[in-house]
């Protein structure tokens, strides 16, 4: 016959406070940090545009890489001529000139634009640009412009 175990007394256990009932819910932090890990899946989308073939917008600009939340377009070999009817966009714009030189009216300021230069156009900016020499730029687009028809 196997020797009996000895008799033991249960205890209540404390009453716990808020922090440590809530904290006692929790799976230990690297838990956590292994069960994030698992279920987030990363976009791995790659895209590469070559601007020889790129499509074309309405005003010359190509159209560049595109992702969800901003896109990228370039103004190549733009000529001075009369500036465009002031616009404003849904979309914020930020560019770089790459050479030339061009006048960025912008609510009411006159910012010349040369090469090296940056510059944003906030969205719902009323600007338009004058081009004084040949004029070529990298612009990127939040979001992206050409889609549902910010452009127009």
């Amino acid at each position: 016959m196997p020797p009996k175990a000895p008799a033991t007394t249960a205890t209540a256990a404390p009453p716990l406070s808020r922090s440590r009932a809530a904290a006692s819910c929790l799976p230990p932090a690297h838990l956590t940090i292994s069960l994030v890990h698992q279920f987030t899946m990363s976009d791995t989308t790659v895209t590469k545009v070559d601007s020889r073939h790129s499509p074309k917008g309405h005003d010359g600009e190509k159209y560049l890489a595109s992702g969800k939340h901003v896109s990228m377009r370039l103004w190549e070999n733009e000529q001075p001529g009369e500036p465009k009817a002031p616009a404003a966009r849904p979309y914020e714009t930020v560019g770089f000139v790459l050479s030339g030189r061009a006048e960025l009216h912008i609510e009411g300021q006159v910012v010349i634009l040369e090469q090296g230069n940056s510059w944003v156009v906030p969205k719902d900016s009323s600007h338009t640009y004058n081009i004084l020499e040949s004029f070529s730029a990298v612009e990127a687009t939040s979001p992206p412009a050409q889609v549902h028809g910010r452009e127009e």
